[in-house]
């Protein structure tokens, strides 16, 4: 009888959370995202997207990182919940990375987009998930948070399938170095063929 209870008193707050809405059905939603940031050991923001109009102004997104970078920092769990609002992160060496949803938001998907960022991040970085990496590479960096997530909207969770998109691949790396040393040579010779004439 007291699981009965419990499931009637669910349904009754999902109900009255649903905004008026029937108990019974909620319209189908994808799932969404409010925020994605990273921000550096001293909690100083390093990358950061809004999908939203919580936090309309620069102002205010920063404050918001703030108190979430102070209520964060020092703990070991991965999951927060701050300002009617679900927040998942996770750090690496001198890293927080954070993405934050509504309350009524599945914290395991919020918690799968995360893993996603950080996974496509360790192969876009070459497995140095560090701010000194991020900042040489962070046009790479919102390429990968544009594959994943669009208007704050999910579109992907699989990293080898961000990677794929991104088409970032471990022995491209060979190949832009040779690339730029082969356009270097050719400016070399252009220039001492337009010198000897």
């Amino acid at each position: 009888m007291r699981g009965a209870l419990d499931f009637e008193e669910t349904r009754r707050a999902r109900g009255r959370r649903g905004g008026g809405r029937s108990a019974g059905l909620q319209e189908p939603s994808l799932y969404t995202i409010k925020a994605v940031f990273i921000l550096d050991n001293d909690g100083h923001r390093l990358l950061a997207k809004y999908y939203d109009d919580t936090f309309p102004s620069m102002k205010e997104q920063m404050a918001f990182e703030k108190n979430v970078f102070n209520k964060t920092s020092r703990t070991d769990s991965e999951i927060a919940f701050f300002g009617g609002m679900t927040i998942v992160y996770k750090s690496s060496i001198d890293l927080f990375l954070y993405v934050v949803g509504s309350s009524y938001e599945n914290e395991l998907m919020l918690m799968s987009v995360l893993t996603c960022l950080f996974e496509s991040l360790n192969h876009v970085l070459r497995k140095n998930v560090e701010k000194r990496w991020l900042l040489e590479n962070m046009d790479g960096a919102f390429l990968v948070l544009d594959e994943i997530v669009d208007g704050g909207v999910i579109l992907e969770s699989d990293p080898q399938q961000v990677i794929q998109k991104v088409n970032f691949r471990a022995d491209d790396s060979g190949l832009t170095e040779h690339s730029v040393a082969q356009v270097l040579q050719s400016a070399k010779e252009q220039i001492k063929w337009s010198l000897l004439k």
